[in-house]
């Protein structure tokens, strides 16, 4: 039932995304789906919900704020106000039990049909992380094969695996730049 689980987009309430998220994982672990749906003539099994509703995301950044006494302050903001993103299997029930979360107002979508994030938005989002297969190390020699860079080679400086970036220093304009990357826009050379 997981192949059939979709990104969705969920417009909350501003600054009710974090409870959005953290009721609809609520709904998902502890509540069956006949709880949620008694005043609807849907017939159900009598099981929870966490096999249609799998993950719920609150897109964030970390960027630094500069305060009126001169000092800097890292803080989390959120990347878009009023949504929450959630991957479900979409069905009556499982749309049924997130729309009628406290401080949701509906799915993104035409005539409020929810309509699936495609594979590229998610990339871009970032919210799943694909494991990538690293097959170079600090100080190996790489080709840049994806970006504003592709073709140029330079060598690893540093690698975070855990975020998917590398940083690479490359060779341009008679300059060492440092440029940071994904892993996968990177590959050894032969």
């Amino acid at each position: 039932m997981a192949e059939e689980a979709k990104w969705y987009v969920v417009h909350t309430y501003s600054g009710y995304e974090n409870a959005v998220a953290a009721a609809v994982m609520k709904a998902a672990e502890n509540r069956k789906m006949t709880d949620l749906i008694q005043e609807v003539n849907i017939p159900v099994e009598n099981r929870k919900m966490q096999d249609q509703i799998l993950e719920v995301s609150v897109p964030t950044e970390k960027v630094t704020e500069i305060r009126e006494d001169g000092t800097k302050k890292e803080v989390e903001r959120k990347i878009f106000p009023g949504y929450v993103i959630v991957k479900m299997v979409m069905t009556d029930e499982s749309w049924y039990a997130v729309r009628n979360i406290r401080g949701c107002t509906g799915f993104v979508g035409p005539s409020s049909k929810p309509i699936p994030l495609t594979e590229d938005e998610v990339a871009r989002l970032g919210i799943e992380n694909k494991e990538v297969e690293v097959s170079y190390k600090v100080g190996d020699s790489v080709n840049i094969v994806d970006g504003p860079l592709e073709g140029f080679i330079g060598t690893v400086e540093e690698m975070d695996v855990e975020k998917n970036r590398v940083r690479v220093t490359v060779s341009m304009f008679g300059r060492e730049t440092p440029v940071e990357l994904e892993l996968a826009q990177a590959e050894p050379v032969d």
